[in-house]
């Protein structure tokens, strides 16, 4: 297979196949990149936010600021900005849940970055595969119509097998990448309900001063 992919490297189909190759470092470099990031930012690691959120019920309004801020969870920091904002008025309860909603849409907006790189590729891929084997077939076939319809058959399929391996390639990048991509949006799904439900605890609750 390695020696199909280097001789695919300099036929006509060769720029397609540099493309597919420089498509999936870019991919893995974002997946990576996404992955470490969403194990800083805490994504699915709300067990501070839920006992912050559990002494903030019970009017601890002080011990659920502590809980919250020392808690390194991004989702922690959203609710302790509505919790700060309730704590200093009270009665503006709207004000607090705009100041939370602001928070997580910068956490999410964070998130989200370069995701659509990858849904890119997922994209791309087998069609730049698919491009590549038209062309290898063209060339192919092109020289048969040089030798005048009398080209050898076995050197016709062997340059059809060659120029497969294009698609082959666009499949193998994309296919990774589509289960990596849906496991990232699933996991931005989550955390997003997440916060819209931690928002929602946060704001209906009564406040004692802290």
């Amino acid at each position: 297979m390695l020696e199909v992919i280097i001789g695919q490297l300099f036929s006509l189909g060769g720029p397609i196949l540099v493309l597919l190759i420089a498509m999936s470092l870019l991919g893995l470099t974002a997946a990576i990149y996404k992955a470490l990031q969403f194990a800083r930012l805490g994504v699915g690691r709300h067990g501070g936010s839920r006992r912050a959120l559990a002494a903030w019920t019970t009017g601890d309004a002080r011990g659920a600021l502590d809980i919250a801020g020392a808690d390194r969870a991004a989702i922690s920091r959203v609710i302790a900005a509505g919790m700060t904002a309730l704590i200093s008025n009270p009665g503006d309860v709207a004000h607090a849940e705009q100041v939370a909603a602001q928070e997580a849409q910068r956490f999410l907006a964070t998130l989200s970055r370069y995701l659509r790189a990858i849904e890119s590729i997922v994209q791309a891929a087998p069609m730049l595969g698919l491009l590549g084997t038209v062309i290898g077939m063209i060339d192919a076939f092109a020289n048969v119509a040089a030798g005048g319809g009398a080209a050898d058959p076995s050197a016709l399929a062997g340059g059809i097998w060659v120029a497969l391996t294009t698609t082959a390639l666009g499949l193998i990048v994309a296919i990774p990448f589509y289960f990596i991509s849906v496991w990232l949006e699933g996991r931005l799904d989550a955390e997003r309900t997440a916060l819209e439900l931690a928002i929602s605890e946060v704001t209906l609750a009564r406040v004692r001063p802290a």
